[in-house]
């Protein structure tokens, strides 16, 4: 018998802030988290945009022999699931006589790797790239930096899709538990916010250009976005069967009721309608979720011509005559990439749970594309039990998830 999926804490370190206070604050007032990076600028960056992530101290939580493990996106990751673990009433006792899992999303650790081969080539010997360098430079960085440090002993995977990383971290953990593999997981997505990790991101043109307004240069589904702006820090998800963390008495905050994923089978960057479409469709038909359900859709929409365009068809096509309200909260934090699947869910639990929707700053005008769906451009008081959370990557990886609240 497939048991019930259930979010039970949330733990957060964004360019919104570092705790889930001052995101939600963040959310309400349509704050935006994005600067002007000097740094960038003089490094040669054509846009110097980026999301304004604070650097955690783990000093009075680590010894130095393990800070040295860990790189920039871990040390996000750390902080978000010490904070999870408070919010869930999970401590480390109960971690240490049970069995308990991790998937997190990532998909680059550029900044360490890039260190260690720099050591090695001034040097002249691999002997330079010093004893934590594989640890920090290893795509399951993240993964393994938590498992050792929480002494988790159940599934201990990375999910490296792209930016839907952190969204197939939290569907991969809801299959494990409603099939009765495992009864709690902590799902998440980490991004690196230094500015190796996004340099040839820059170089492909991506990026927005408008330097000298940058708090208004995200701009998802406006007809005048010329581009996204790169942001990161982590976000982690603790999901359990209900019938464990009603056993152990812990907040039941909302239940994971359906998930989609698809492949676009085409381009490798330019994404098509049909795969993200697909995406939503089977993320409401596996949850047996009739669309007029779903309250609000937090979409991937990162300020790019092309992806913000088939996005809004897509859920134009799948929510027919149902004005779905949507938002991207993307215009607040920039694309938090490998983090985003999993931080966006957070961000719109925040707003069901206080009966509101952030607005998406900066949309001004849709265009022939976006003027499909209904887009709230501001903040607005808003109750709402169910929505779905859309995230879609390089390579065509598409993932939906619907959670509903409880």
């Amino acid at each position: 018998m497939e048991r019930r999926v259930v979010i039970t804490g949330l733990g957060i370190w964004s360019c919104l802030g570092t705790n889930l206070d001052e995101v939600r604050q963040s959310l309400y007032e349509g704050k935006s988290g994005i600067i002007f990076s000097q740094e960038r600028k003089d490094a040669g960056f054509r846009s110097a945009l980026c999301g304004n992530v604070p650097q955690p101290n783990l000093k009075p939580y680590l010894s130095r022999d393990m800070r040295k493990l860990i790189p920039e996106e871990a040390q996000y990751a750390y902080i978000a699931t010490l904070q999870a673990m408070e919010h869930a009433r999970l401590s480390q006792d109960y971690i240490d006589q049970h069995e308990i899992g991790v998937i997190y999303g990532n998909d680059s650790v550029a900044e360490a790797t890039m260190r260690a081969l720099d050591k090695f080539r001034q040097a002249g010997s691999t002997a330079a790239c010093g004893s934590g360098a594989i640890f920090q430079s290893m795509n399951s960085t993240v993964t393994m930096n938590l498992a050792t440090l929480f002494h988790l002993k159940g599934i201990n995977l990375t999910a490296s899709a792209a930016c839907a990383s952190g969204s197939h971290s939290i569907g991969l953990g809801y299959l494990l538990i409603k099939d009765g593999l495992q009864d709690c997981v902590i799902c998440g997505g980490a991004q690196e916010a230094n500015m190796f990790s996004v340099a040839a991101f820059d170089g492909l043109m991506a990026f927005s250009t408008r330097e000298d307004e940058p708090t208004k240069a995200s701009r998802p589904f406006d007809r005048n976005r010329d581009g996204l702006i790169p942001s990161g820090g982590a976000a982690t998800v603790i999901i359990e069967s209900y019938e464990h963390a009603v056993k152990r008495g812990a907040p039941i905050l909302a239940e994971i009721v359906g998930w989609g994923f698809s492949g676009n089978g085409e381009h490798i960057s330019t994404p098509n309608v049909a795969g993200p479409a697909r995406s939503l469709e089977l993320s409401l038909r596996n949850g047996g979720i009739n669309p007029h359900d779903i309250g609000y859709v937090n979409a991937h929409a990162t300020s790019t011509k092309a992806g913000d365009g088939r996005e809004a068809q897509a859920i134009a096509q799948i929510f027919g005559d149902y004005h779905v309200p949507v938002t991207s909260t993307k215009s607040q934090t920039g694309h938090e990439m490998w983090m985003a699947g999993a931080s966006e869910i957070i961000y719109s639990l925040l707003m069901m749970k206080n009966d509101f929707i952030a607005g998406s700053l900066n949309f001004e005008n849709p265009d022939e594309e976006t003027a499909c769906i209904n887009i709230f451009p501001e903040t607005r008081k808003a109750h709402f039990d169910m929505f779905l959370s859309n995230s879609f990557g390089f390579g065509g990886t598409n993932s939906s998830l619907i959670i509903k609240n409880l």
